[in-house]
């Protein structure tokens, strides 16, 4: 347990922070899930769905979720189903 109140505080602090990253994870998770399964339906929106997978990866990189580089690997493995889809 802390020893000192700044340590106490500390904890507080961290426990929010992991709650709300593993909200934003979760979130994040069932966007890019949603694009997957427009690109398998083929339907109608998919450049809409697309387009806020990428706005939520954007984000989360920046918010330092996930790494950068591996929200540019899932657009672009998005994208390139997307393109293979519509062929």
């Amino acid at each position: 347990m802390p020893q000192r109140r700044a340590e106490v505080k500390s904890l507080r602090k961290n426990e929010v922070k992991r709650q709300r990253n593993r909200a934003e994870r979760s979130a994040l998770r069932t966007e890019i899930k949603k694009a997957k399964l427009a690109i398998e339906e083929k339907s109608e929106g998919l450049a809409d769905q697309l387009s806020a997978t990428a706005g939520w990866l954007d984000r989360a990189a920046q918010k330092h979720l996930i790494h950068r580089k591996k929200a540019a690997r899932i657009k672009s493995q998005l994208a390139r189903a997307a393109a293979a889809a519509g062929s």
